[in-house]
């Protein structure tokens, strides 16, 4: 079974690297979100992109889930000792990424390039594709003013009280190479437990449309998200934040939807929905977890 997966964010990337656990690198094409791209101390800056990479290579922080392992922080230490700006943390290996990144950048090369590239010095062997390697930059629109997502989310702290979102750049872009060959020969693609608003949506909205069979796993359980601001967003939207939420807000495009044993009280009304359900444990404390919640998405998909 051929999978293509949207993933952005610390959840995506947990599902993406359990996916890659038990399928072919083959049969996996991880399409990530750039929208939350953006340039800081000179350097082009890909969260999510580096986020779903580090965690398929092994090498992000198990800690945080973001960032890298064993990382040091003597660039970033004498930054903020010059007075430079220190609200968006950059350990030193990861900062060498982002070195390498807008090198190549200035040299011609395209966003996907790079990452195919990076992808094969990380020892990485599925498919990892930006949506896009064209500028989309998620604005949050707040009571305190329009704000571009780093600032919002790592300045301000998700502290703003949200109204709405704007993917800026998002009508002209094209999908990255890949991006649209992925979809066409897939048999299923998964969105995976990411921030529906800003991390979902700016793929959704770089597709534009979907002609295979869609399943979501939901990222917020027992009403609260795992990790992130997702539960808050909702909240601040009038949207009651909870598993159903997450379904209503994918409903025209899903097949299936997979929810939490907590959340088993919602499976009836999303089936309501024409949307068949999988109550399960998903929740990914570890790899075994990870893995075991892949197997458990792909026997769903088999038995749609």
């Amino acid at each position: 079974m051929k999978i293509t997966a949207l993933a952005g964010g610390v959840g995506g990337a947990k599902l993406a690297h359990g996916l890659s656990l038990v399928l072919p690198p083959e049969d996996l094409t991880i399409i990530v979100n750039t929208g939350d791209d953006f340039e800081h101390l000179g350097l082009f800056i890909s969260p999510d992109l580096d986020t779903v990479c580090y965690t398929l290579g092994g090498l992000a922080n198990p800690e945080t889930g973001w960032g890298r392992m064993n990382e040091s922080w003597n660039a970033f230490a004498n930054i903020e000792r010059l007075g430079g700006p220190a609200w968006f943390r950059l350990g030193d290996s990861d900062l060498a990424t982002h070195l390498e990144r807008t090198r190549r950048l200035k040299e011609g090369k395209s966003l996907s390039q790079i990452t195919r590239e990076f992808c094969g010095a990380w020892g990485i062997k599925p498919a990892v594709l930006p949506m896009t390697d064209s500028p989309v930059r998620t604005m949050v629109d707040t009571e305190q003013g329009e704000l571009a997502f780093q600032e919002y989310f790592v300045h301000r702290r998700c502290e703003p009280r949200v109204k709405g979102f704007r993917f800026d750049g998002v009508e002209a872009a094209e999908p990255a190479p890949g991006v649209k060959e992925a979809l066409d020969s897939t048999d299923v693609v998964i969105l995976c437990p990411s921030n529906p608003w800003v991390s979902i949506d700016p793929i959704l909205r770089v597709i534009k449309q979907l002609e295979k069979p869609v399943i979501a796993i939901s990222p917020i359980i027992g009403g609260e998200a795992v990790k992130g601001p997702a539960a808050k967003m909702y909240q601040e939207l009038g949207i009651e934040p909870s598993a159903l939420a997450v379904a209503k807000h994918y409903r025209t495009i899903l097949k299936g939807f997979v929810l939490d044993n907590i959340d088993k009280k919602y499976a009836e009304q999303v089936e309501a929905m024409r949307i068949k359900a999988r109550v399960t444990d998903t929740l990914m404390k570890n790899a075994e977890d990870r893995a075991r919640l892949a197997q458990d998405v792909l026997h769903f998909a088999g038995s749609l």
